[in-house]
């Protein structure tokens, strides 16, 4: 079960002025940049900041959008056209959020992990690649494909086990062409009863602002932050500690 939103992060933080220092390390000329694998946001000494960093799988059919999702929550250019994604590709997203107990701000590394379904498909070795590790996976629709909606659930066994302690999370995309649609609200409405997975919905252009992609990364901050909580928790270790067990780390 996810977390319900805002019990751990302050969820509009990103509105509030003393969220501007930190939002200011992720953005230039009110555009959000691009960071590489190897970049990170400069941080002035007096800030203190610690890096999470976490490793997400986007998973879909061919054609609902993983590469647009992921240049969506980076703040990149949409692609103009669509093209499958030959092997995989990975895209780096900062984002930063307060604790609501604590008022200790993260820095949240997110390494986005996007597979081609015909390369997934054809070379034995890509779907154990991407889900080594992982700490997460983003389970994609589309809003104007019903069978990708139909999908999910044999989506969801195929990649993750009982066992896996990983988030997972639903997002349906180009929900902009609800003129189109393929997949009512009452079809949302069941599938979350019968699975218990939050459901995200995004389309339209990228625009500058943070709010269209605040809910999502938002969600993905506290569940992750979450589960590595109650992973330290268990077996009597500190968050940190955790962390770095998990493959994640804490960088100070």
């Amino acid at each position: 079960m996810s977390v319900p939103p805002g019990s751990i992060i302050v969820s509009d933080w990103y509105h509030c002025a003393d969220s501007r220092e930190f939002f200011s390390k992720i953005l230039h000329k009110k555009r959000r940049r691009k960071f590489g694998l190897l970049e990170a946001p400069m941080m002035p000494p007096h800030m203190n900041v610690d890096i999470v960093r976490y490793k997400v799988l986007i998973s879909g059919k061919s054609g609902v959008g993983k590469s647009a999702l992921a240049a969506r929550l980076a703040g990149l250019e949409l692609p103009k056209m669509h093209y499958e994604t030959t092997g995989i590709e990975t895209t780096v997203v900062f984002w930063p959020v307060r604790l609501k107990d604590s008022g200790r701000v993260l820095f949240f590394r997110f390494e986005l992990w996007d597979c081609g379904e015909s390369a997934m498909r054809r070379f034995d070795h890509m779907l154990p690649s991407c889900k080594e590790q992982v700490d997460g996976i983003l389970f994609l629709f589309s809003f104007t494909d019903r069978g990708s909606f139909d999908d999910l659930s044999n989506q969801i066994s195929r990649i993750t086990e009982s066992s896996d302690r990983v988030v997972k999370l639903v997002v349906g995309t180009k929900f902009d062409l609800f003129m189109h649609t393929d997949v009512t609200e009452s079809d949302i409405a069941h599938f979350q009863e019968v699975w218990g997975l939050p459901v995200f919905r995004v389309g339209g252009d990228v625009s500058a602002g943070l709010g269209e992609v605040a809910p999502l990364l938002n969600a993905l901050a506290e569940n992750l932050w979450h589960q590595d909580c109650m992973a330290a928790s268990t077996v009597s270790i500190s968050p940190q500690a955790a962390l770095r067990e998990t493959g994640s780390e804490i960088i100070v």
